[in-house]
Order: structure tokens, then sequence, then C-alpha cells
């Protein structure tokens, strides 16, 4: 079993200021490399997504933009989330109506995100067996997917303490 957790559930003493500058830089890379252009709104709606571990929907990334003194109307955002979709930048969790960075943007994959329902913090797991059989189940059923995502609802380590699985 290939079981890993990439992204979120941040351990003690996480360098969040960090996740951001390295998630960022993968992201000019990635998009330098496949001759895609991160422009400054793209790459500030993309900084604003890293900011936390939790989930944020686009009208939340349009009021962050405001408070910062941006003012941008929801197609500009619509359009920036549209292209970081398409460049696996980040995710869309569907349950939520909202976007999470990608900590593997390097590879396409079909995510499975552990979603805590006491704060709203998001974990991206990878889990290849799970992958695989979905893309098994598909097949078989004669189906054709475009993309899978998996969501899992329960409680993080944080919000957890003493309980046990």
């Amino acid at each position: 079993m290939d079981l890993r957790i990439t992204g979120g559930f941040a351990p003690p003493g996480h360098n969040h200021r960090r996740c951001i500058v390295d998630a960022m830089d993968r992201a000019a890379q990635v998009c330098a490399a496949r001759g895609a252009r991160l422009t400054p709104q793209r790459r500030r709606v993309l900084e604003l997504i890293w900011s936390s571990h939790k989930p944020v929907g686009a009208y939340g990334l349009i009021e962050q933009l405001s408070e910062s003194g941006q003012q941008v109307a929801p197609p500009t955002v619509y359009r920036a989330l549209d292209f970081l979709l398409a460049n696996g930048l980040v995710h869309r969790i569907e349950r939520l109506n909202a976007f999470v960075g990608c900590p593997e943007v390097e590879q396409d994959h079909a995510p499975q995100f552990l979603i805590c329902g006491d704060c709203g913090d998001v974990a991206e797991l990878r889990e290849q067996s799970v992958e695989a059989a979905i893309a098994a189940g598909a097949r078989s059923a004669g189906f054709v997917g475009w993309r899978a995502s998996v969501e899992v609802v329960g409680v993080c380590p944080e919000c957890a303490g003493g309980i046990s699985p």
C-alpha cells in the first residue's frame, strides 16, 4: 500500500510561510515548463489559496483580494481558477465548492481528500490503490473517466485530540 498524505494537517512546528514559498516556486516552474503564463493575478489567487490549509471559495478569494485594496470582478477570479485547475496547481473540493493548493503539481493524479468536519482543514491523500480501483471499476463498466476525486469527511488529528480510531 502506497499511502501518503501529501498536503494539509500540518505537523507541530510546520513552517507555513516556507510551505507557501515552495508551492509558488513549484507553480512557476511547472508553468514555465508547460509554456503557461502565471500572470500576477493568477499568482496572487494561488498564493491566497495556499495561505491556509482550509479550502477557500471564489467569493472568499474576491473578499481577500478586496481587503488588500484590489477590486476584482468575479469573472476575473473564475478565469484565474480555471487556469489554476487546468494546470493542476489547485484542486476543487466538490462538496465544499472550494479550492485547495495541489502539493504534487508535477504529476497528474486523482486526489483523495480528508476533510475535517470540525475545523475545516483538508489534507490530500495519495493512495495509488484507490486510484487504480476507480480506474479499473470505470474500465469494467465501459466508462471513460475524465477526472476523479474522493472526499472523506471526518476529524483531523488536531481536532480528534484523544479520540482513537
